[in-house]
């Protein structure tokens, strides 16, 4: 008969081992450093981990996580510039901004389009992105989007949806094909941000 006094262990790790980049032994070893190093870090994670369920949520208007119903980026008045860029996730949007370079406002799609998954515009947050662009007096769409097939065929989609209605760039230099933002060094994003073209 298994013990049950380690079941609840056995299930942390399990649960630790479906995070992004941690496999079963790799969630092993952060659970037993958790447990030796119980009041520095599990007990805090513990809250943090309590109070960030409690309170995250999407922005209503351009998809970032925060605690708020509008973000900040959102909310500051100063990013109101006409420029908005458009990326694929919220870690996408925290490396953009992690670079530091850009100052305008984005708009988190969800995802990209995929005709293999069944995912189509009204999966995302497309609609939502052709209605801030004449509400928000958006001049520029910048289209940060990974540089995958998946992510080209999106940027493809949105920039027919948005022919004529605004400026429509991409990034440029620096972003290797089949490259994903949030993986990428601030200097990279910082120069592909800096070198984009027109779609």
């Amino acid at each position: 008969m298994r013990d049950t006094s380690t079941s609840e262990i056995e299930n942390l790790i399990a649960l630790m081992a479906k995070l992004p980049g941690l496999g079963p032994r790799s969630a092993r070893r952060a659970v037993l450093h958790l447990i030796r190093k119980r009041a520095l870090l599990l007990t805090p994670l513990a809250d943090s981990i309590t109070e960030v369920a409690a309170t995250a949520r999407e922005c209503l208007n351009c998809g970032n996580i925060g605690t708020n119903d509008i973000c900040p980026i959102c909310e500051d008045n100063e990013r109101a510039n006409g420029e908005l860029c458009v990326v694929e996730d919220v870690s996408d949007l925290w490396a953009m901004e992690r670079a530091g370079v850009f100052k305008g406002r984005y708009h988190v799609l969800g995802g990209t389009l995929s005709a293999l998954d069944a995912v189509g515009p009204d999966d995302l947050r497309i609609p939502r992105l052709l209605d801030r662009v004449p509400a928000e007096a958006v001049t520029e769409v910048i289209l940060a989007l990974n540089a995958t097939i998946d992510g080209q065929t999106t940027a493809h989609y949105i920039a027919d949806q948005l022919s004529g209605q605004v400026r429509l760039t991409s990034l440029a230099q620096g972003v290797p094909i089949g490259g994903e933002l949030d993986y990428l060094d601030e200097g990279t994003i910082s120069a592909a941000l800096r070198a984009r073209k027109e779609i």
